[in-house]
């Protein structure tokens, strides 16, 4: 059975960490590298970095700020946010960052998955899709989700593991911020088109959530902002609950 990975999010804009509803309503939550550390200390699997405002800014992440944070903590830390070359690639990975997380520019460019593949490894590269419904089907939506693609959300999911993705990062807007639970029918649809790890975003609300997503889905990971962040649930005691309902996790 594979391990079952429970990833915090730092969602950060203007250097501090910042949770919305639906991608609005942002509310600062602290410092990020203090925060990282803590999620560190705790126990959290890996770590996922997202500069939410630099595209839409069209602005580069904050290479300093990756710096020290990589420099605190001894878990996985993917990046993302205004990645738009495969030089920018280069920069983020020297600074500390074990993967790299494209969304709006591997749309633009969907060779970025292929070349970032071929010279740093798949698993470097994440894909970001950011899905809500749309009539009867999922369509990707970019730029901090204000702006509709068009495209089929399971379509694309498969073109990005053709490219040589090594993991897709999954958030429903649907759900984001709600706290009512994770998109099971859109993790499933998702996890069912492809052969690489589906990490679950959007949506996360209580313990109970999580341990559903694993049994319902075939996620891999399980992300969470809110509910870490504001210390509504703690990820040993999470950890706990997961393996009391037979799942493989690190402890």
């Amino acid at each position: 059975m594979l391990t079952k990975r429970i990833i915090p999010c730092l969602d950060v804009t203007d250097g501090r960490v910042v949770k919305g509803v639906n991608f609005v309503g942002l509310k600062d939550v602290g410092d990020p590298v203090d925060i990282a550390r803590f999620y560190n200390d705790q126990g959290a699997d890996e770590l996922i970095f997202l500069d939410i405002t630099a595209t839409s800014d069209e602005r580069e992440t904050m290479i300093e700020l990756v710096e020290r944070t990589a420099a605190e903590v001894f878990i996985p830390l993917t990046v993302g946010g205004g990645i738009r070359s495969i030089e920018d690639m280069k920069k983020m990975l020297q600074a500390g960052a074990d993967k790299i997380s494209l969304n709006s520019a591997a749309l633009k460019q969907p060779e970025l998955i292929k070349i970032g593949a071929e010279k740093f490894g798949s698993q470097c590269i994440v894909v970001a899709i950011d899905a809500k419904r749309v009539e009867d089907s999922w369509h990707v939506f970019v730029k901090g989700g204000r702006e509709d693609t068009g495209i089929d959300a399971i379509t694309w999911a498969k073109k990005v593991v053709a490219l040589g993705a090594g993991e897709i990062l999954l958030t429903s807007m649907d759900a984001d911020g709600t706290k009512e639970g994770y998109d099971l029918a859109l993790n499933q649809a998702i996890c069912s088109a492809v052969n690489i790890p589906v990490i679950a975003s959007g949506g996360c609300g209580s313990t109970a959530d999580i341990v559903e997503v694993f049994q319902k889905t075939k996620v891999s990971a399980a992300l969470a902002a809110s509910i870490f962040h504001y210390g509504e649930v703690a990820i040993p005691a999470l950890k706990e609950e997961l393996a009391r309902n037979g799942m493989e996790v690190r402890r």
